[in-house]
């Protein structure tokens, strides 16, 4: 598991620890009522909607990666995004600037969602996909806080794969590696019909009898 994806989970779960642990208060007041538990629910956002804030987001991180300066990544953040430093945030995604990952291609790509906008327990927005891109495949997980009737970036994930599964081409085996003893397994098939054989000496002498 990457740094950043470390990054986002952690501030997932220390926001939903945050609204968790006001329920245990409340329960300990009040034991005799239950809560149900929460069930993530599809988020109320057009496709339009999620490739701006999926583009948006990589774009920024591109930038960010190609010029060294993460100030503007971390302004465009939640509030609770802004506890990542510009330097720290160097520090998250040091390997992909090393490596000089170019994520510009997600600006005209089809990214494809593998979970839908969803709204979790603590009211985030959290969506991942995959943009296929070659030889490349570019997998992202986003998690977006609601801030001022808009959603601002409180969590990203992106790593890195092999666009499809290639299988590798199978080598010609040595002649050395066929076992000895043994015909080889190609062959030709027998001929069919009426067609003359060879015929063996001793079937030959009984023909001339």
């Amino acid at each position: 598991m990457t740094s950043s994806r470390l990054i986002l989970r952690s501030l997932m779960f220390a926001a939903l620890a945050i609204t968790t642990a006001s329920a245990v208060r409340a329960q300990q007041s009040k034991p005799e009522p239950k809560p149900a538990a929460h069930t993530p629910t599809p988020a109320l956002i057009d496709r339009n909607g999620v490739l701006i804030l999926i583009r948006s987001t990589l774009l920024a991180l591109d930038q960010a990666n190609k010029t060294g300066n993460y100030t503007v990544l971390r302004d465009l953040g939640a509030p609770g995004f802004h506890t990542n430093t510009a330097a720290r945030l160097a520090e998250i995604f040091a390997t992909q600037r090393k490596d000089n990952i170019d994520l510009s291609g997600t600006a005209v790509l089809e990214p494809q969602l593998i979970l839908l906008p969803q709204i979790e327990a603590n009211g985030m927005m959290h969506m991942a996909g995959f943009f296929p891109s070659v030889p490349t495949q570019v997998n992202f997980e986003m998690a977006f806080a609601p801030v001022d009737r808009q959603w601002r970036l409180f969590g990203v994930s992106v790593s890195f794969g092999q666009a499809a599964p290639v299988a590798p081409p199978s080598p010609e085996p040595p002649p050395e590696s066929q076992p000895k003893g043994k015909a080889p397994q190609a062959q030709a098939a027998p001929p069919k019909g009426n067609a003359p054989q060879a015929a063996s000496p001793k079937a030959a002498e009984q023909a001339k009898q």
